[in-house]
């Protein structure tokens, strides 16, 4: 242990940082995102009692009705990464091809991305108004036009929303206000737009499924914040984030949310479990954590285990934080911390839970390095990205 983390072993947790009151809070540049953080328990149970409504179940089957052709889902950062969560999910509960493309690439690129055969175009978004969000779907309605959209929003009021109500391509979902993040990084509104995304297959029981996701959830907060506030203060300067299949849609998110609250003073990497072994296991260093999500596959987990024990055979890293279920004992180093929720074998659950402890991780980080999670990285950043030409059709 280095001089500096044991001058950084003490510092604020869960329960001094709510003691303070919103103003207090506010003056300190983390009031929304601490909120937004802690009310996605909440949330998720509204979200899903939301899909079981008339309106929006009506929704989500129409879109899936119109097409029988593959699904692609889009959007933009931490939007992407949803899609990345989401695709091998609904391949597996629809049995159609779905794949994730950045709303970017389709902007450039969309010839040589879009599968060939007309499909489902689900467009995922905090705000609805970055320009690639409505640049994307203008040009693939006029270019495109035998593709159907479906956009699912946390913004009512949103370009997204608002702008195509009159063509019958295109379907909305939006949800809860409250989902419609203040801060600037995306906490709640990632992990709701993920759920309800989730919710397409006609028998999903999102119902279940966040019910789950909230109860380990709420445990993490309740039992585990302050243990991923000590742990944010160790003297760190690479994050890896690890996760299998869908999972690696959670990891990069998580290695978005470390990038973005400490204005890169923290590097990351986002890869698989096997993937790590090919080149980026050389990053992992004496000052580097690293973050494992758990399959809660029974066979994939067996191989992450294995890559877990390498690292420690080579005495590789710092210190690592392993969230799933049921974890071995023998994976879990003094320096680690083990983070063994209930979630009941689900996929979706696993991933909600995951990407808290992530966004817990990455908040501490920011306020032990002085910076405020509500605005980090002042005059680089905005909440909705400043708007840039679209450029016209190619000739």
């Amino acid at each position: 242990m280095s001089i500096d983390d044991k001058k950084t072993k003490v510092g604020p947790g869960l329960t001094d940082l709510l003691a303070s009151d919103e103003a207090g809070q506010r003056a300190a540049g983390y009031a929304d995102t601490l909120r937004e953080i802690l009310q996605q328990p909440v949330t998720w149970c509204d979200t899903a009692r939301l899909l079981h409504d008339d309106t929006p179940r009506a929704v989500l089957a129409q879109a899936l009705a119109a097409t029988t052709g593959p699904i692609v889902l889009t959007g933009s950062g931490s939007s992407m990464y949803i899609g990345e969560c989401l695709a091998p999910v609904l391949q597996e509960g629809l049995g159609r091809e779905a794949r994730a493309i950045p709303a970017g690439t389709l902007l450039t690129h969309w010839r040589g991305t879009l599968p060939p055969q007309p499909g489902l175009l689900i467009s995922l978004a905090r705000s609805g108004d970055s320009p690639e969000s409505g640049g994307v779907v203008d040009r693939l309605l006029a270019e495109a036009p035998e593709w159907r959209h479906l956009m699912i929003t946390c913004n009512a009021n949103g370009h997204l929303a608002t702008a195509y109500r009159d063509d019958p391509r295109v379907s909305v979902l939006v949800l809860d206000a409250r989902t419609n993040d203040r801060s600037l990084v995306m906490t709640s509104s990632f992990s709701n737009l993920l759920l309800a995304g989730s919710g397409l297959p006609p028998h999903s029981d999102t119902v279940t499924v966040a019910g789950r996701a909230a109860a380990a959830t709420q445990t993490l907060i309740d039992t585990h914040a302050d243990a991923l506030a000590a742990l944010a203060r160790r003297d760190l300067g690479m994050a890896v984030y690890l996760g299998s299949g869908a999972a690696l849609g959670v990891a990069q998110e998580s290695a978005l949310k470390m990038l973005e609250m400490t204005g890169g003073r923290v590097l990351t990497m986002a890869e698989t479990f096997l993937g790590l072994r090919h080149g980026p296991m050389s990053s992992v260093r004496d000052n580097t954590l690293v973050v494992a999500f758990l399959s809660p596959d029974p066979l994939v987990r067996a191989y992450e285990h294995d890559l877990l024990r390498e690292l420690s055979r080579k005495q590789l890293g710092m210190a690592r934080l392993i969230i799933g279920e049921g974890i071995p004992g023998e994976l879990v180093g003094p320096d680690d911390v083990a983070i063994d929720l209930a979630l009941g074998g689900s996929a979706v659950s696993s991933m909600l839970a995951q990407v808290v402890s992530g966004q817990l991780l990455a908040f501490f980080r920011c306020l032990h390095l002085g910076g405020t999670p509500d605005a980090p990285a002042q005059g680089v950043l905005t909440r909705v990205v400043e708007g840039f030409v679209l450029h016209g059709a190619r000739a």
